[in-house]
């Protein structure tokens, strides 16, 4: 097979909401850009993990799913004809600002001015319960780790075992859907916005949503691959019997950046830390932005990646044009041309 070989003016590996969004800033300022992800699709966690959990920071918008964000980010960038490698990851960075090098598992190779790395939480997969036959139910299809289809909840008894936002946000649209909703998790703390504490402090009172706390995880039951019921069981072992027909456990992500690791980049607990100025990481031409991007005063929020992605663009654009001057205008004095 003839291997691929590209040449551009900015990589952006990593093609979640903040890479999509940094492909527009790119070329709003002229700069070619390529987007590389090791999934087969564009839209990163948000698409592969929870696309249909409904988001309620993004600007003007009072709630939208994380894949309804996805499609308008990629309506976005639709005039550039931004080119796409998909199932590709990036194995090494090689060369120095203006002339680096990108090689992919494939041995695709793409020649490129600057490097964004927009990869979130590198190659991800969700943290598993270590509960006993756990694999029996996960191919029976009565544990989920992400929601793609909100409506095989109608009607069901489910049983939600995390303390941050996903755990929170998901028995929050579930409650008008499914026949019972029991969030448990291991202290009667949450890890979520004010503004979803408040709405589930509500639920409950309703009686809309069950909340046993502090609990874990003790033990599922069922036959051939279908839940029936799951124990719980709290700190003075004291153990309760649920009724589920689903358990959605939100324990967070595993993440590797291991292909990253050799480039030299600084890696500090699977993070890049970064100028907050210009997402420059410690290596000259090389931005980091979302949610791998380290920095005081980081917020972890979709919000705070668009605008690092700006930053980025702005400052690359002295890499790809270093005899040129950027006169800033908004957008709605350049509109838009491909």
């Amino acid at each position: 097979m003839t291997k691929l070989s590209l040449n551009t003016d900015i990589a952006i590996i990593g093609a979640g909401p903040a890479g999509l969004f940094a492909a527009f800033e790119c070329n709003m300022l002229k700069m070619n850009c390529v987007l590389i992800d090791a999934l087969r699709n564009v839209g990163g966690q948000c698409s592969a993990l929870y696309p249909e959990k409904p988001i309620f920071d993004i600007p003007a918008h009072p709630s939208i799913t994380a894949q309804s964000l996805i499609d308008s980010l990629e309506k976005q960038i639709e005039p550039f004809s931004v080119p796409r490698l998909l199932s590709q990851t990036v194995i090494k960075i090689e060369g120095e600002k203006n002339n680096f090098l990108l090689t992919t598992h494939t041995e695709d190779s793409i020649q490129t001015k600057a490097v964004f790395i927009a990869a979130g939480a590198g190659s991800f997969g969700p943290n598993r319960p270590p509960l006993e036959n756990i694999e029996i139910f996960e191919e029976g299809g009565c544990i989920h780790y992400y929601v793609r289809h909100s409506e095989q909840f109608t009607g069901q008894d489910i049983v939600i075992a995390g303390g941050g936002d996903s755990a929170v946000d998901w028995a929050l649209a579930l409650k008008d859907k499914a026949k019972s909703i029991t969030l448990i998790h291991r202290r009667d703390r949450f890890r979520a916005t004010p503004e979803s504490i408040h709405r589930l402090d509500s639920a409950v009172l309703e009686q809309k949503i069950i909340k046993e706390v502090p609990f874990q995880l003790h033990k599922l039951h069922g036959e051939k691959g279908k839940l029936n019921s799951i124990d719980i069981i709290s700190s003075d072992k004291t153990i309760k019997s649920l009724k589920a027909d689903h358990l959605l456990a939100f324990f967070g992500l595993t993440s590797d950046l291991t292909p990253l690791s050799t480039s030299g980049l600084d890696i500090q607990q699977n993070r890049i830390p970064v100028t907050p100025a210009t997402c420059q990481t410690n290596i000259e031409g090389i931005y980091a932005i979302g949610d791998i991007a380290s920095y005081p005063g980081k917020l972890k929020l979709i919000l705070q990646g668009f605008s690092e992605a700006a930053l980025a663009s702005h400052a690359a654009y002295s890499v790809v044009f270093p005899n040129t001057a950027l006169h800033f205008e908004h957008s709605t004095s350049l509109g838009i041309s491909s």
